[in-house]
């Protein structure tokens, strides 16, 4: 359908969005005592943190569940007309129970009341109504009423969900900042993250060994040296002595540095023309770590040594790239 009237259809969603603003907005007064006591409960939660909501509240509850998992909280979603039906079965005693719902009268979740509290989980409300039902029935109520929905018939769950979103979202990051989540631990629960790669992954998971690590000889020629590292498709090569350990890293640059300078490049030693004492790292360093090095020493290329200083891996910028840094 074509928009007759644009500038009232922007001006509208701004509207809607001024309404969800101060939703949100009058939260803020309302953080107090009963979101500290709602915090006591999930801090001292032994079991799962158990979420529970109908229709509109029900799809906010999922992703309020979702987040605590994610954030070091252990937590399932579990539909009240399912639960009435037997899924209250996975809630135990030692579990605490969020239950949203904007009226605090839905039907689905007063039948469950009395099962909740012969189990003996303890309850915190999401609810904006705090006269109802389910505030009567709750531990912890947390008001999460609004002046009026965004919708102009004042019936379509908006600014409601969106206050419920909002507390879900406080009370998830609190809770994990009080048991210490820290960066490391989201990354544990999202592997296939890029802060998943970036924290997770080691060197020895990128750097390149067998044909693509190009080890050369203190004695070898330049002009095999760079046979070695064309075959090898790399940017460098490792140079060691004759006990194996690492003297030197011939580059690109090297390579760049010395062939309008040096006479008879290609047939000398790789040794005369090397660069001494490169960047080395460990294959059991954070591939972050190794990222750190090359930025800071404005290098592309690191190689990875054992205890004994023998090259054992070379780790270029390219497989960072490749992994996603």
């Amino acid at each position: 359908m074509p928009l007759t009237n644009h500038r009232r259809a922007l001006r509208r969603a701004k509207d809607v969005l001024r309404i969800e603003a101060e939703a949100i907005q009058r939260l803020i007064p309302r953080v107090g005592a009963a979101f500290e006591d709602a915090l006591r409960l999930l801090l001292a939660c032994k079991g799962r943190v158990v979420v529970t909501g109908m229709g509109k509240a029900g799809l906010i509850g999922q992703k309020l569940s979702a987040t605590l998992a994610s954030t070091g909280t252990p937590s399932l979603w579990v539909h009240p007309a399912e639960a009435i039906h037997g899924d209250v079965g996975r809630v135990t005693k030692d579990d605490c129970l969020i239950a949203l719902s904007n009226s605090g009268q839905t039907e689905e979740l007063t039948q469950l009341l009395p099962v909740i509290k012969q189990i003996g989980a303890r309850l915190i409300a999401l609810t904006g109504n705090c006269s109802s039902i389910l505030a009567q029935h709750s531990d912890v109520v947390l008001d999460v009423s609004v002046k009026r929905e965004a919708c102009t018939l004042n019936l379509a769950p908006t600014a409601s969900t969106t206050a419920m979103l909002a507390m879900g979202d406080a009370l998830a990051v609190v809770v994990a900042e009080l048991k210490g989540f820290k960066e490391r631990d989201f990354a544990l629960f999202h592997p296939g993250g890029q802060l998943g790669r970036r924290l997770l992954l080691r060197v020895r998971d990128l750097m390149r060994t067998g044909r693509d690590n190009p080890i050369v000889r203190e004695t070898a020629l330049v002009k095999d040296v760079l046979f070695a590292i064309t075959r090898a498709r790399a940017g460098s090569a490792a140079v060691t002595d004759g006990r194996g350990q690492l003297t030197g890293i011939f580059t690109d640059g090297d390579l760049r540095r010395h062939l309008d300078v040096t006479p008879n490049l290609t047939h000398l030693p790789v040794g005369c023309v090397m660069t001494c004492r490169p960047k080395t790292i460990d294959a059991e360093r954070l591939a972050v770590e190794a990222l750190r090095l090359l930025r800071e020493h404005r290098i592309d290329e690191l190689v990875v040594v054992d205890g004994a200083r023998r090259p054992v891996g070379l780790l270029d910028v390219q497989d960072l790239l490749k992994a996603g840094f």
